[in-house]
Parts: C-alpha cells; sequence; structure tokens
C-alpha cells in the first residue's frame, strides 16, 4: 500500500482529470510529478510546488527520459496514476486501421509501456500502487464509440491481470471506472469526428457528433471526482475497482441486468440509428 505521503506520478496532466489529481494529490501533501506531452501547460502546476515533466505514453524515448529523470532525483514512485488517453469517435466502418491503432497505441499499450518502466521500483520495494483510469464505456459499449469503448475494455482486462498478477509482489492494482466527469474530453472528441464522404452514417451526423459530446452531459466536477480518487487511494485498504462520476453505477448496471435485445434497441434510438432503418 502507498505510504502515507507517497510520490505519486500522473500521466495526462495537462487538462481535465489529470489536472485535478495533480491538485488533490498535492493538497494532501503528497510529492506530485505530473507529466504531460506538452509540459508547457504544466507551469502553472510548477509553480505551486509540483514537479513536471515531459512525457509522451506513445514514445519509448519519452518514457526512458522519464525514468532517468526520477533517478536523478532519487525519487521512488509508490503511486502510479495512468490517465493519459483520448477518446476515438465515429462509426467503426468509417474508422480507419491507423485511426483504431492509434486509438490502442495510446490508451492500452502506452499505459502499459509506462507501468512495465515504473514497477521494478515497486516490486524490489515490494510497495506500490498502480491505477488506470478506465471507464463505464468499457462496460456498456454504445454506438459512435466503438474503439475508445474497446480500449476501455482491454484496459480494464489487463487491470484485472495485473492485479492478481502483482498482488504477491506487493503492488495493488486499482481500476477506476469514471461516469461522466466534466473536462475538455468532449471537445476533443467533437473536434476530431469525421465522417468519410460516402458514410452511411452521414444522414445522422448530429447524432455522431452528439455521442462524443455525451460524456459532459449532468457532468461530475472534475475535481469532486478527484478527491474522491485520492481519498480511496490514500485508504488503508484501496479498492481494487472505483467508480466515480455520473451514471458510473447505473450503467454497468444497465450492461449487466437489461437483456441484450433491449439495450441494444435503446442505444439505437438513443443516438438515431432507427432513422437509418426508415430511411
Amino acid at each position: 500500500m502507498p505510504a502515507s505521503t507517497p510520490n505519486v506520478l500522473i500521466t495526462g496532466c495537462s487538462t481535465g482529470i489529470g489536472r485535478a489529481l495533480a491538485l488533490a494529490f498535492h493538497a494532501r501533501g503528497c510529492t506530485v510529478y505530473a507529466t504531460a506531452r506538452r509540459p508547457e501547460q504544466l507551469d502553472d502546476l510548477a509553480r505551486q510546488g509540483m514537479r513536471t515533466a515531459a512525457l509522451d505514453v506513445n514514445d519509448a524515448d519519452s518514457i526512458g527520459c522519464l525514468n532517468e529523470r526520477l533517478q536523478a532525483d532519487g525519487a521512488e514512485i509508490d503511486v502510479l496514476i495512468n490517465n493519459a488517453g483520448y477518446g476515438q469517435m465515429g462509426p467503426l466502418a468509417d474508422t480507419a486501421t491507423t485511426a483504431l491503432r492509434q486509438q490502442f497505441e495510446t490508451n492500452v499499450f502506452g499505459l502499459m509501456a509506462v507501468t512495465r518502466a515504473l514497477l521494478p521500483g515497486m516490486v524490489a520495494r515490494r510497495h506500490g500502487c498502480v491505477v488506470n483510469i478506465g471507464s463505464v464505456s468499457g462496460v456498456l459499449v454504445t454506438p459512435f464509440a466503438g474503439a475508445y469503448c474497446a480500449s476501455k475494455a482491454a484496459v480494464h482486462a489487463l487491470s484485472d491481470a495485473l492485479r492478481m498478477e502483482l498482488a504477491p509482489l506487493g503492488v495493488h492494482v486499482m481500476t477506476v471506472q469514471p461516469g461522466a466527469i466534466r473536462s475538455q474530453f468532449g471537445a476533443t472528441a467533437q473536434s476530431e469526428v469525421e465522417l468519410v464522404p460516402d458514410s452511411w452514417y452521414r444522414a445522422i451526423a448530429d447524432h455522431v457528433a452528439a455521442r462524443a459530446g455525451a460524456s459532459q452531459q449532468h457532468a461530475t466536477d472534475a475535481a469532486d471526482f478527484a478527491e474522491a480518487l485520492v481519498a480511496a487511494v490514500l485508504s488503508t485498504h484501496p479498492p481494487a475497482l472505483l467508480r466515480i462520476g455520473n451514471g458510473s453505477r447505473a450503467l454497468p448496471l444497465i450492461a449487466r441486468w437489461l437483456p441484450q435485445r433491449l439495450r441494444d434497441r435503446m442505444l439505437m434510438r438513443r443516438f438515431g440509428l432507427q432513422k437509418l432503418a426508415s430511411g
């Protein structure tokens, strides 16, 4: 389990959840390493006393440089928060292989690369906590977010395996499945939605765009999310699974208990797909 005031490394701190987590851990007296691809976006965090560093989770050299920085600082990371990621939105039939691959490179392979880089120190000390930020979208799959949902489902499965494999070595693994959290996620996802010229879904393009912004409807404030997560991580017995935010409990219940045919019908109607059948 993490020390009472651990060294915490967080990926993806330029905005949203990552930034809120950096502020919340720092407020608890933890030594925070806040990272992002563009470290200049972290200048205000550095001015508040946090340690900042460049990190592109898709770049092995970037991960190596971060490890060298930690060694130079004599820093032993007690808690790793794998938060960096983004949402590739749009119909799967319109999603190029390169885009699908990039979704997994960042959300899945990058997460594992950073984890592998920091695990040796945790295992050597028989002490540490890895927190993987998944999503309820990896539990209840929706139309027009297939790539993102699949990447988060993969994060959940990898976390389950890591939790069992690392427990005997003294490292705890926590999976976090946020619901709707207020951030730039929706705006970023909407800006990247692009239908191919002859897309079968052009007639319901507004519904495709609506899925990209769905995470911001009745969203929980990122600061509230961060406070709940930090409290769980620093508790005596951190949970294996934590769900925080609007919809984080209801949506998994729908996925588990609502018959598939009804669930499909409900989601297809929610995102306008019935209009294609009647068009």
